[in-house]
């Protein structure tokens, strides 16, 4: 196999889904061979983070054809907390490395968006799905972080947070506290009664990304014209564009899943036209950033990409 034949396993771990694909060739034509989704994991910085993180990624692949993953050779990999947690990311690719036998690199999945969306150059992409954070890299390559803080201390606008306003809303109008909201209805009717709200968002182990799951009722709900709905949505896209306004090189791409549901993205792009924000369009998506951050060893952001090299160990 020669270097333009290299197969490349490309990771999209996020905190709802697992995204897989198995590409060959060159850096700028690759043949797309096999693909697969699956759960995503809390995180690395979570409880436990690189064994749940391992077991979501080797799941995903587990649905890819034991032929063609046996001609992998490197692996690039987008996932959550990898600046946060540099131990559980020791033992995350020190698993991945010994049962796919290939090289693993790790980043941020929030800069292999960034990597996908301006093919490895300079820009600024605003990520919002579960959580929201905004990457800046500059020429020099130079990484600026604004938000992605996380659940407790910020990700505001995203996923995360639209369901636990919609949540709260819901609760405050169920008491006498916030003004009438159908929300109302459809929080009580996710654990069958109100009280029982607070254990269904912790059960799961994950709170964070159970909140999350209530974030597309908010937006039918708004999309429907509820009052308190769509002042949540309005909210959301105020903090989102407020973070990418706070980024210095002008353009803004923006990608997830929360961001690419139609109704928020027309929210959210009048929100950034009001703040002077140009956005554009992403040259490709986190599995390409996570194949190029694997092909490319050039590519550090700072030194934040992890590289484990299955050669040397």
């Amino acid at each position: 196999m020669t270097n333009d034949e290299l197969a490349v396993l490309a990771i999209d771990l996020g905190k709802t889904s697992c995204r897989a694909r198995v590409t060959i060739g060159t850096a700028d034509a690759p043949t797309v061979l096999a693909e697969a989704h699956g759960a995503g994991a809390p995180g690395l910085a979570d409880h436990e983070g690189a064994a749940l993180s391992a077991r979501a990624v080797l799941d995903t692949v587990a649905g890819i054809p034991a032929d063609i993953l046996s001609l992998v050779r490197s692996v690039g990999i987008g996932a959550a907390g990898v600046e946060a947690a540099p131990a559980e990311v020791a033992q995350f690719t020190d698993r991945l490395q010994r049962a796919l036998g290939a090289s693993v690199s790790v980043v941020n999945d929030a800069l292999a968006a960034h990597a996908g969306a301006f093919a490895g150059g300079a820009g600024t992409v605003l990520i919002a799905g579960t959580g929201a954070v905004v990457f800046d890299v500059d020429p020099a390559g130079r990484v600026k972080q604004i938000d992605g803080w996380g659940p407790w201390l910020g990700d505001e606008g995203s996923g995360r947070w639209i369901g636990q306003q919609g949540l709260e809303a819901a609760l405050r109008a169920a008491d006498g506290r916030g003004p009438a909201t159908v929300l109302a209805d459809d929080a009580e009717a996710l654990a069958g009664s109100f009280a029982a709200l607070p254990l269904w968002v912790s059960h799961a182990g994950a709170p964070a990304r159970q909140l999350g799951t209530f974030a597309p009722t908010v937006i039918t709900r708004a999309e429907q014209g509820d009052e308190v709905a769509v002042g949540i949505i309005d909210e959301a896209c105020a903090h989102l564009a407020a973070s990418a306004n706070a980024a210095s090189t002008g353009a803004v791409c923006v990608v997830g899943g929360i961001a690419s549901h139609p109704y928020v993205a027309a929210h959210l792009a009048t929100a950034m036209t009001h703040i002077g924000v140009q956005l554009v369009a992403p040259l490709g998506d986190a599995l390409d950033g996570a194949r190029l951050v694997a092909l490319d060893e050039t590519i550090t952001y700072g030194g934040r990409v992890v590289r484990d090299d299955v050669h040397a160990a």
